[in-house]
């Protein structure tokens, strides 16, 4: 009969019990020993799967003390009725429930309007709270310089610009390259308005319709499509009809997700 020898360790050198906590999908956790962060996507017997803001996967064993949940050891537990699928965001990430706003960083994003910001809003509002990220807005370009200046930017104070119809050789084009720097990024998108970015089968129209040269833009859409001549309204219309990435143009989400990732990199936090 084999014989099991007592454990002698002293109480106090034994490992505290720490909290057991479902793999539900969508809680964000961190694995120590490689320090890859991300949010539960799937829960397999044995094994947890995460997935990082960039897309990027890791399968993980379920260890006893294995996952740190807000700075603290936890255990994670397969749940008892795990989700097949998890809950997105409107920007495509998957959503994080209960996450508390992240206090705001000094980095910014710096949009040229306030239809530009409302979008951007609408679509990555959840992402920018989690990752303490503002939006505010110029009201054009020409005061870019001086606002660039102003806001000094530095490693621990990134500034992301997005500026609408940013053509190679127009002013606009000039205004960017003058204040880009390590840590100063415009980019740009070709639309002439933000309006644009939306797609037309979203709004349930064929197309946007082609302005005259010289003619105010949104009203010449508003006429063309025999909308009120009310650019307010005719936004809210459209906005209304946004409810995820889906209905933007990749023109667009591609340079909102670059200045995202450019404020948030390390360095500036």
């Amino acid at each position: 009969m084999r014989q099991y020898s007592p454990d002698l360790t002293p109480p106090w050198k034994k490992p505290k019990p720490v909290p057991e906590v479902p793999a539900e999908p969508g809680l964000v956790v961190e694995e120590p020993g490689t320090g890859f962060c991300g949010a539960v996507i799937r829960c397999e017997a044995g094994t947890v799967t995460l997935e990082d803001r960039l897309g990027m996967h890791r399968v993980f064993p379920l260890e006893p003390r294995g996952f740190l949940l807000e700075g603290r050891a936890v255990t994670l537990v397969r749940p008892s009725k795990a989700s097949t699928r998890p809950a997105r965001t409107a920007s495509g990430s998957v959503a994080v429930p209960g996450a508390r706003a992240r206090v705001a960083r000094a980095g910014r994003i710096y949009v040229e309007g306030r239809h530009d910001a409302e979008l951007i809003e609408q679509v990555w509002g959840d992402d920018l709270r989690i990752e303490g990220v503002v939006v505010e807005y110029l009201e054009g370009v020409d005061d870019l310089p001086s606002i660039v200046s102003a806001f000094s930017p530095g490693p621990d104070a990134r500034l992301g610009v997005l500026v609408d119809h940013l053509v190679p050789g127009t002013k606009e084009w000039r205004i960017a390259e003058s204040v880009t720097s390590e840590h100063a990024l415009v980019v740009g998108h070709p639309y002439i308005d933000i309006w644009e970015a939306v797609k037309p089968s979203s709004v349930g129209i064929a197309q946007w319709p082609r302005v005259p040269h010289g003619q105010d833009w949104k009203k010449g859409v508003c006429r063309a499509l025999g909308w009120p001549e009310n650019t307010g309204e005719a936004w809210q219309r459209i906005l209304s009809r946004v409810r995820s990435y889906k209905d933007l143009e990749p023109e667009l989400l591609g340079r909102v997700e670059e200045l995202i990732d450019f404020v948030t990199a390390s360095g500036g936090a």
